[in-house]
């Protein structure tokens, strides 16, 4: 069964009478031409955005690499217990762009990490890379998700029986899809005999629907770019790259989206949990009022609150606390 929450993020006044202090935040800068098919329609701060976009991430533990190509690589945070650790695969979003890369997803997998999560933020070709796109960007996600539980294997830190995947925007088309990418046809560029061992996704105002997307011409018309073509003329990429097209996929998944959204919006993940619902998958919708697209990946947002009991108890993070 599927359920469907409203819910209104705590403010900071609540957060500081909770006793979650917010970090300092660093200086705002200024975001360039470039970004306009990003933000673009947003109601946020424009300052608010920049500095989401471009803070300074904290340094990580580890860089990994699980490709060939020069985007093949991820950032490991590891907690400083012993553990061992659940762990969260991060896809950044961007709206597949080579413009946008893992760097302001950082400040998120720190937060993450110092609760006791180990923390692996991806970077993947995207749309201006070698071999971004189609079909590289699905390649390389899929890629990494069977690579990197390899690589971690063997780390005692590493908790690998709980395993989550977590996007942002393109990022949660991303996730959606790596959990359903077995019921891809064998005839599709996309497919992959092997199983990946990710099973459990959160999707931060993602697009669940390519198809939807390309109609609603989000990111000035980016979908046509990812996928090649428009669908009437490539319905088979369609098919096997949109995650709505995918359902049922077995997987558990969270959806959580801000209502006040427009680089996103929130019919994206009403329609897909409710064709996920009708089709037996458990999957669950978090709205979040008066929210709009980049709060959801802001560790000192009111809307963090929402995204971490989300992750923790996906993970079942208190478990490594009580043990």
């Amino acid at each position: 069964m599927g359920l469907t929450v409203s819910v209104r993020p705590i403010t900071s006044q609540t957060r500081e009478r909770l006793g979650v202090v917010a970090r300092p935040q660093a200086a705002s800068r200024r975001i360039g031409s470039t970004d306009s098919c990003y933000l673009e329609g947003c109601t946020v701060d424009q300052e608010q955005l920049s500095n989401i976009l471009e803070r300074s991430p904290p340094p990580f533990d580890k860089r990994i690499t699980y490709g060939p190509s020069p985007q093949h690589f991820a950032e490991i945070r590891f907690p400083k217990e012993r553990g061992p650790f659940p762990l969260l695969l991060m896809i950044h979003g961007g709206f597949w762009q080579s413009a946008y890369d893992l760097q302001h997803t950082g400040p998120l997998c720190a937060d993450l990490t110092g609760r006791g999560i180990v923390t692996c933020n991806i970077e993947y070709r995207r749309i201006g890379d070698r071999g971004g796109g189609w079909p590289g960007t699905f390649h390389d996600i899929s890629l990494a998700s069977y690579k990197i539980p390899e690589i971690l294997d063997s780390d005692p830190r590493v908790d690998m029986s709980r395993t989550l995947v977590m996007g942002h925007s393109a990022g949660g088309h991303l996730a959606l899809w790596l959990v359903s990418r077995h019921k891809i046809l064998k005839t599709s560029p996309l497919y992959e005999k092997r199983e990946s061992r990710i099973v459990n996704a959160i999707s931060l105002a993602g697009v669940s629907d390519l198809r939807s997307a390309w109609k609603e011409k989000l990111g000035h018309g980016i979908v046509t770019r990812l996928i090649g073509g428009p669908p009437d003329q490539y319905p088979d990429r369609y098919d096997a790259g949109s995650p709505i097209e995918l359902l049922p996929n077995g997987a558990r998944q969270v959806l959580i989206h801000g209502t006040l959204d427009n680089t996103v919006p929130v019919s994206q993940s009403e329609q897909y949990v409710r064709r996920a619902t009708e089709s037996g998958d458990r999957c669950s919708l978090v709205k979040l009022e008066g929210t709009g697209h980049f709060e959801l990946i802001d560790p000192e947002s009111d809307a963090w609150s929402s995204v971490l009991t989300a992750v923790e108890t996906m993970l079942d993070v208190n478990r490594s606390r009580s043990s």
